[in-house]
């Protein structure tokens, strides 16, 4: 695969980010507005400064019938028309997608600033609606490839009798069952993953769930697709995350304060593997990548934030980042390891299964923390002098893993 190698060149002006949970009475465009004006504000620049916008939604399309344009008219009512708008969707990569494109955008000389905005509006009240949307984000010309690897994961097991829930659980579940089959991972291993993130997330007032958990209350929670409780399972929710970013000089020549290092975009497409060939997992690969990228390895990495659609899929990403060796991200969470204080704080947000994952907003909502933690600006979840940070979005599924993975790796920059 062949990478960029100067993407330390663009910088992070700021970040902004609303609430994640259920917001009912706000339209999506509400929700992009906020998030714009706040990242806009924390780069201390005004929206004329923005040359080219990237606007990621996944569900306006199903949901409320906006099947196109939905970035001009979202924009376009904050005050920003005139520039280049581009719609984004790639499932739940749709945030770090937009963000990859803005930061190639000013890369290639075709933008001095460039913003990168994901909103989603899921609770439309009808909750049968929301949970069909997940049904697109597979091959649905082929449905029985589906129910095939489903099966050849996670073996036959009969789930009729418990409670409504997006088809993605059942196929983290399958996942899941696969390695703890392979590897040994079990369910009090998971339930850890999902006890810590649930304490971190106490201290996020951006997230949705901020009660903590013991891996005892994990585990006794209602089932939702076996291995996995309730607690250990992303919710569905709204919000909204932007991130301007811009060349190095043209951020000197407006004096933007606190400026983050872009060490590393990569966003890498899944490819036909067997089952048990983990080298080729789609998270490994761009992973990778944007280690070669950044010129950095996984033991550089200070703190990250991963896909946490579920408690087990923070187990793997870790494995496949090679933030842990494979086959022992479930000991590693039990050890307290991926805690903030431990050897690589991972989720300091509380991740997806407390903070929420309102699909297109939910990379740059990763992004957003981590920019908060090289600043140093993350309250009692500051991780210890971070100097850089990874994130890890993942989208759709095909075959056996996500169709798309998206790596982000972020350095300070020391004044």
């Amino acid at each position: 695969m062949t990478t960029a190698s100067n993407c330390a060149s663009v910088q992070i002006a700021g970040a902004g980010m609303t609430t994640f949970g259920r917001h009912r009475d706000r339209s999506v465009a509400d929700l992009a507005a906020e998030a714009v004006h706040a990242a806009v504000a924390d780069a201390a620049l005004s929206l004329s400064d923005i040359d080219v916008a990237f606007y990621a939604n996944t569900t306006q399309s199903p949901l409320e019938g906006q099947h196109m344009i939905g970035g001009q008219i979202a924009l376009r009512r904050l005050g920003l028309g005139g520039i280049p708008i581009f719609n984004v969707e790639n499932a739940c990569a749709s945030g770090t997608s937009a963000f990859h494109l803005a930061v190639a955008h000013v890369r290639a000389g075709l933008a001095d600033i460039a913003l990168a905005v994901g909103a989603e509006k899921m609770n439309v009240g009808d909750r049968a609606r929301a949970m069909a949307v997940f049904d697109g984000a597979y091959d649905t010309s082929r449905p029985e490839t589906l129910a095939e690897a489903l099966t050849e994961l996670g073996g036959d097991i009969d789930d009729s009798t418990i409670g409504q829930r997006s088809v993605f659980m059942d196929i983290y579940a399958a996942v899941a069952r696969a390695h703890m089959r392979e590897f040994g991972t079990t369910e009090e291993q998971i339930a850890a993953v999902a006890a810590k993130n649930h304490l971190h997330a106490v201290h996020n007032e951006r997230a949705f769930y901020r009660t903590g958990m013991t891996v005892r209350e994990v585990l006794a929670a209602r089932p939702l697709a076996p291995p996995l409780t309730v607690p250990m399972c992303a919710p569905l929710t709204d919000g909204a995350a932007a991130v301007v970013v811009g060349s190095a000089e043209a951020l000197r020549n407006l004096g933007v304060p606190d400026p983050v290092d872009v060490m590393a975009s990569v966003v890498v497409s899944g490819q036909d593997r067997d089952l048990g060939d983990w080298n080729r997992h789609v998270t490994r690969v761009a992973g990778r990548a944007a280690y070669e990228q950044a010129g950095v390895g996984p033991g550089d990495v200070d703190v990250a934030e991963v896909h946490d659609a579920t408690a087990f899929a923070e187990i793997l990403v870790s494995e496949m980042l090679g933030l842990c060796e494979l086959g022992s991200g479930g000991m590693e969470a039990a050890s307290g390891a991926t805690a903030i204080g431990g050897r690589i704080p991972i989720n300091p947000s509380g991740g997806l299964e407390s903070k929420g994952h309102p699909l297109a907003a939910t990379g740059l909502g990763q992004i957003f923390e981590l920019v908060e933690q090289l600043r140093g600006r993350a309250g009692v979840r500051q991780v210890s002098d971070p100097r850089i940070g990874l994130t890890e979005n993942g989208g759709g599924f095909l075959g056996y893993e996500e169709a798309v993975a998206a790596v982000t790796i972020l350095g300070r920059i020391d004044s």
